[in-house]
């Protein structure tokens, strides 16, 4: 392995691959979907993720992927899954995941990726999960400029999470 480089495991051939490019978070994925018949965490037996694709930063996700065709979207705030605790089970099981931060991220470059996801995807709704600070509201914001200018109809929904990680607001 050189220096600098990134390894990848492929598990259908139980095998582990050099990338040949730098950062994996640009090698798209989607994984099979597993159920778990348990859910309530515990030491034995961990919670499974309901993550069913790579990557998941908004900047990294080409418009045409796989996983977002005929796909319920949730865009969800950078912030949102530390802060609640059944982000897994309430938002991601069953939908394909985008996340992205209204405050530190480029919202230009943002809005302009997000329309073209909508534009060139077959997204059936768009939920969008934000926290309850204020700088969070500009995610709502350009998912609803997105869906416009998209000239789609694609239902949309918002959620707001606390700061201590209740649900407060779903509309």
């Amino acid at each position: 392995m050189s220096p600098g480089s990134y390894l990848r495991l492929n598990e259908k051939k139980h095998t582990i691959e050099e990338l040949p490019c730098g950062c994996p978070s640009a090698t798209v994925t989607q994984f099979e979907k597993q159920e778990t018949a348990r859910t309530t965490p515990s030491v034995d037996t961990p919670q499974q993720s309901m993550l069913s694709h790579w990557p998941v930063q908004l900047t990294l996700v080409p418009p045409t992927v796989p996983f977002l065709q005929g796909t319920d979207l949730v865009l969800a705030a950078d912030c949102v899954p530390f802060a609640y605790a059944g982000f897994h089970q309430d938002f991601l099981k069953d939908h394909s995941l985008l996340v992205a931060c209204p405050k530190l991220d480029d919202f230009q470059a943002h809005l302009e990726k997000l329309t073209d996801i909508l534009r060139r995807s077959l997204v059936k709704s768009l939920t969008v999960v934000h926290m309850e600070v204020p700088c969070c509201s500009g995610l709502v914001h350009m998912a609803k400029q997105a869906i416009q200018l998209s000239s789609k109809d694609i239902p949309f929904k918002e959620v707001t999470v606390s700061i201590k990680g209740y649900l407060i607001l779903t509309s």
